[in-house]
């Protein structure tokens, strides 16, 4: 399909149009992808199905075989989230995206769940998920050869890949400690990872201190590929126990990666809206890069563990650290992306931001702020989306030419679909609230299976 997005308008010119997500945009995506596009949706918006997805896998390769149960979940599930396998699939999605005026933004599915099994925790599996990160640098720069945008190439980073979440819980503990020791300032761990001597914290066991050494040489050596790729990190938040030790390690690799000589920001920290404290703790980091002259940037999202993290708060009888409701957590995502496109106005090519959501009217109001503001379409501000969701918003976006990613996790079926299953049962409210996507779908279907034929755009 022939690219129609339109060349990069100066946002102070004119009136204000506001974009309609009004499913016209459809007509660039052919009747079998709208038609799974439909289904899948409708699938993933069944509680049952995200609920018990993996003990309902298993029930279907026992009676179905693998092979038939696995062509199942490739015509749909995986066929609508996920990139492929191979390069050569991964590449064909891209191309495809590409045509449409998005970019990619690559996920390898590996992590690890906290308390998880002991099987994950031994260095070899975290040099294991090493090695695959560093195959998605490669192959995310090697994106940059496809017909198509190329500006900044963007892949997703998963911490506790490459560290124990048990390490996790450690640092977290003592970094919330009223005057936490310099031993864990950013600065020290930035030039351990730098010089590769030993690191030695006192709150730390002889092991523990081993296995922090290891992870900060693993992080230091997909920042450093990623870097000499062009490619830049986006470090995914995860939960409120993990946060503080995770937003430490990435302020550690800021440091080192993000100072004006190196073009950055190459490493950005995920925010997530629904936590209470996310507005305070993104002024003051912002604030603190200004002051140390580092690039910043950030992805905000709204959050997606909101069930999990009220659960434990209720079991440990600790105050729960989620915002009360859906309006509260709308609320609090305006007043971060306001603060953040109001950084971006002000120091430019320093702070960058990806509007990661699905809500339209959040989307609606970075579009017009970026147009009060002045800031341009391909400027520093850009538009995040899952692959296969939300695509009524994303080529609504792409097609008015503002810059615009699809998370693409890529990977076996092995791989992907316990990955997949555990981001659904994260994501329920952004499953469950696709259903005007689901109304969009079926309009455009109707309308072409009642013979309105392909639209044409004027």
């Amino acid at each position: 399909i022939p690219s129609t997005r339109l060349p990069p308008a100066c946002p102070s010119a004119g009136s204000w149009q506001p974009l309609n997500f009004d499913g016209g945009a459809f007509h660039l995506k052919g009747t079998g992808e709208l038609t799974r596009a439909l289904l899948v949706l409708r699938l993933c918006a069944w509680p049952p199905l995200v609920t018990h997805g993996l003990a309902l896998q298993a029930w279907s390769q026992r009676l179905l075989g693998s092979r038939i149960s696995g062509a199942l979940l490739r015509a749909s599930i995986y066929g609508q989230f996920v990139a492929g396998e191979t390069a050569e699939e991964v590449r064909g999605c891209v191309q495809q995206l590409q045509t449409l005026g998005l970019r990619p933004l690559l996920a390898v599915p590996i992590e690890e769940e906290p308390d998880s099994a002991a099987k994950t925790g031994s260095e070899a599996w975290y040099e294991g998920n090493l090695s695959a990160m560093l195959r998605c640098v490669d192959l995310s720069q090697s994106l940059l050869e496809t017909p198509g945008p190329a500006r900044n190439n963007f892949m997703q980073l998963r911490v506790t890949a490459l560290t124990s979440t048990r390490l996790c819980k450690e640092l977290t503990s003592w970094v919330r400690r009223p005057g936490a020791s310099l031993e864990l300032s950013p600065e020290r761990l930035a030039e351990a990872m730098d010089s590769g001597r030993n690191l030695r914290v006192s709150c730390l066991n002889a092991e523990q201190n081993q296995h922090l050494q290891a992870t900060l040489s693993r992080l230091h050596r997909v920042a450093q590929h990623a870097r000499a790729r062009h490619v830049r990190l986006l470090v995914d938040a995860e939960y409120t126990s993990l946060n503080p030790a995770l937003s430490l390690l990435v302020a550690a690799l800021a440091t080192r990666w993000n100072s004006p000589r190196e073009g950055g920001p190459w490493v950005w920290n995920t925010y997530q809206a629904y936590l209470k404290d996310t507005h305070e703790r993104l002024g003051r980091d912002a604030e603190a890069a200004h002051r140390a002259g580092l690039a910043f940037g950030v992805k905000l999202v709204r959050g997606a563990y909101l069930d999990k993290e009220r659960a434990v708060a209720q079991l440990q009888g600790t105050e729960d650290p989620t915002q009360p409701d859906y309006e509260a957590t709308s609320w609090s995502y305006s007043r971060c992306l306001e603060l953040m496109l109001t950084q971006v106005s002000r120091h430019g090519p320093m702070c960058h931001l990806m509007v990661a959501s699905h809500n339209e009217e959040s989307v609606r109001q970075a579009t017009k702020r970026m147009w009060e503001l002045g800031i341009p379409l391909d400027g520093p501000v850009c538009f995040g989306q899952l692959l296969g969701m939300c695509d009524h918003v994303s080529l609504a976006l792409g097609q008015a030419g503002y810059t615009v990613y699809k998370s693409i996790p890529y990977g076996s079926l092995e791989e992907v679909i316990p990955y997949l299953i555990r981001r659904a049962q994260e994501n329920r409210s952004v499953l469950q609230g696709a259903r005007r996507e689901e109304e969009l779908l079926r309009q455009e279907l109707r309308r072409r299976l009642l013979g309105g034929g392909l639209r044409v755009r004027h």
